[in-house]
């Protein structure tokens, strides 16, 4: 048995049991010191399995453990929040939707309809619209910037009229024939995801009302989180203001 490779899934083991901890309550679980859980803590940390809270400094499973099981997706609150209105957006627009939050330099899809088994669902930030919302608001960044098809924009192009109008766009840029609108989902502290239109190539631009509908879900299921407006502001804006 790999000894490091054992005690970072006993971490993981551990978040799951309880969710949330602090560093001192896992290495007590652990029966090791926190100066030696720290560094296992620091790693999966940078590989997106574990994620620190901002406001209490706890940890818990982070969106990379989607690959592992369901135990993520059943504690993330903002899927919860999103079925209700993402299943309304489909039927209201006859387009597929998803949610989406950052993992690194890429957007992991976290809930779709009509379409569930989209779930898992891995696309490059910079080549599509879910990805380049969360770029325009600094929660993921491009750290492989290369094209995935002939369309895609590199560098990423109009990430300040993302943040003013709480739109992003793509035109085939990840997949030929498909392409995609999405708005950011917020909490009270920051943008946490995005929520996303596929349209297919043929009837792209879609509708102003169907953009419409796709903002007034963002804007739902933001404040069902507790957002106190939107879209929401950029942290950056927010200091200068």
């Amino acid at each position: 048995m790999i000894q490091s490779v054992d005690r970072a899934l006993r971490v993981l083991a551990v978040l799951q049991g309880a969710r949330r901890r602090s560093l001192g309550e896992i290495a007590a679980a652990m029966g090791l010191a926190p100066s030696t859980v720290h560094g296992i803590v620091r790693t999966l940390l940078a590989h997106g399995m574990v994620v620190q809270e901002r406001d209490t400094g706890l940890y818990r499973l982070g969106p990379a453990t989607l690959k592992l099981g369901n135990v993520y997706l059943d504690n993330l609150e903002l899927r919860a929040h999103a079925q209700p209105w993402i299943a309304d957006l489909a039927a209201q627009t006859g387009c597929g939707v998803r949610v989406a939050v950052p993992l690194g330099g890429d957007v992991v899809v976290v809930a779709a309809a009509p379409t569930p088994d989209e779930v898992g669902i891995v696309v490059p930030a910079h080549a599509c619209a879910l990805g380049k919302v969360l770029l325009a608001y600094g929660m993921c960044t491009v750290t492989d910037p290369r094209p995935m098809t002939g369309e895609t924009q590199l560098p990423p192009r109009d990430l300040g009229t993302v943040r003013r109008t709480g739109l992003a766009n793509e035109v085939e840029e990840a997949v030929l024939g498909e392409c995609g609108a999405a708005s950011p989902v917020a909490t009270a502290d920051e943008v946490c995801g995005a929520v996303g239109l596929v349209v297919p190539a043929g009837a792209w631009p879609p509708a102003p009302a169907t953009l419409d509908a796709l903002r007034r879900a963002a804007r739902g299921i933001s404040r069902e989180l507790g957002a106190s407006s939107w879209p929401p502001r950029f942290a950056e804006e927010s200091a200068t203001a």
